[in-house]
């Protein structure tokens, strides 16, 4: 079984930074894309950033320049650099990635981290 799992969620003030990170593990052949999904109270899931296998990036608008998403495909972890955070990033963060398993090549979800921008 294969579980993503973040963290690196938390309170921080506006203009502040955060780092998420996520770890894949379980019974993993490949992971191709990576990526950072984010949902606030009665809004949709939308995508934050997204990396490839060959570190192909692309990014949110409303993250551009503020945001940067990496991985380490060694350890199966992606990251999200969040730095000048605004009130507007407040989400539940979500991990993703398209992994290659025993079972089945499909998506993979982590279970959420929270980050709250707010004075």
């Amino acid at each position: 079984q294969v579980q993503l799992v973040e963290s690196g969620g938390g309170l921080v003030q506006p203009g502040g930074s955060l780092r998420l990170s996520c770890a894949a593990s379980g019974s993993i052949f490949n992971i191709y894309a990576m990526g950072w999904y984010r949902q606030a109270p009665g809004k949709q899931r939308d995508l934050v950033a997204r990396i490839t296998s060959g570190d192909s990036t692309n990014y949110a608008d409303s993250v551009k320049g503020r945001f940067t998403i990496s991985r380490d495909n060694a350890k199966n972890m992606v990251y999200l650099q969040m730095n000048s955070l605004k009130p507007e990033d407040t989400a539940v963060y979500y991990c993703y990635a398209y992994i290659n398993t025993a079972r089945r090549i499909g998506d993979y979800w982590g279970q959420g981290t929270q980050v709250t921008v707010s004075s």
